[in-house]
């Protein structure tokens, strides 16, 4: 694997916020759904997966960094440079140790077990690497959701590329084109090594009431001429039903109000809020009453310009 930082193009001191731009590009360019018929974009899509996996979390990222992991987040083998005369890793830089059977500098007079006393789960680590385990290829799905699914949290039935049905939770706060990882739902690992993970994107269905504004949601609501003019009560549609507001007479067609907590869930439990923008509605057909009116008005407005 190469260093997860040449992989996202980033450089060692990258914040957060660049590594999750960095991958999010990366993962939209080389997306399997984007290159059917391009084995290399599905390998370098792993890569780019493989690399956001250590750099996107702070504790991986800490043990990349000083060496304690590898760029697949395998603990690494560092060898006996504890020791005196230790070189980087060569069992033959023992020395000094005739006390121990077999004689000074050679490492096959200690016995498997006292390495494993000495290095522990590091040994058996590393000599499981060497034998060829290594885990499972992630796989990448699209889930679409409606706005409704994402405000109750909906558990929804999904195929994945391998052909496993599983439940998926719609989870709290879910943003539009959002990657999230369901762990062990890949394929099958080699070596006894642990499957790979399922790389789910969620986007929202396009609805013809909402525009969607981050959390908030904008939509236009028609209000009739004498309601409008007259002020009263109007029925505003949201995500969780119908609710009635008032508006106040002589309200101007684009106006906009805004209905606290009917938009969107937010990571934190709040709600995103719902901006209702007054569309005024003329009578349909003939309105003699309404016509002379406006034609009083318009003689009023000249008599006076």
């Amino acid at each position: 694997m190469r260093n997860p930082y040449d992989v996202l193009g980033v450089s060692r001191t990258a914040d957060e916020a660049e590594i999750k731009k960095a991958f999010r590009k990366l993962a939209k360019t080389y997306h399997p759904d984007r290159n059917a018929n391009d084995a290399k974009a599905k390998d370098r899509f792993a890569e780019v997966n493989q690399a956001y996996e250590i750099l996107g979390d702070a504790k991986k990222r800490e043990q990349f960094d000083r060496g304690a992991i590898d760029a697949e987040g395998k603990p690494r083998f560092t060898g006996f440079e504890g020791f005196p005369g230790g070189g980087g890793g060569r069992a033959g830089g023992f020395s000094g140790f005739e006390g121990f059977p077999g004689g000074a500098g050679r490492a096959g007079g200690f016995g498997d077990d006292i390495f494993s006393q000495f290095f522990g789960e590091a040994f058996r680590s590393a000599g499981a690497a060497g034998r060829g385990a290594q885990k499972g290829d992630d796989v990448a799905a699209d889930l679409t959701i409606t706005l409704e699914q994402a405000v109750n949290e909906a558990t929804l039935r999904l195929a994945l590329p391998t052909g496993r049905e599983v439940d998926v939770v719609v989870p709290k706060g879910v943003a539009d084109g959002q990657t999230i990882r369901l762990r062990g739902l890949g394929h099958p690992g080699r070596g006894g090594a642990e499957p790979g993970d399922a790389l789910l994107t969620l986007r929202f269905a396009p609805d013809p009431r909402f525009q969607i504004e981050g959390a908030d949601l904008r939509l236009s609501v028609e209000v009739p001429l004498e309601d409008a003019v007259l002020g009263g009560p109007i029925r505003v549609p949201t995500l969780t039903g119908a609710v009635e507001m008032k508006i106040p007479p002589m309200t101007s067609s684009g106006r906009t109000f805004r209905l606290r907590g009917k938009g969107l869930p937010k990571k934190d439990g709040s709600r995103g809020d719902l901006l209702a923008a007054i569309a005024i509605v003329l009578p349909a057909g003939s309105d003699e009453a309404l016509a002379d009116y406006a034609r009083k008005r318009r003689s009023q407005k000249a008599t006076a310009g």
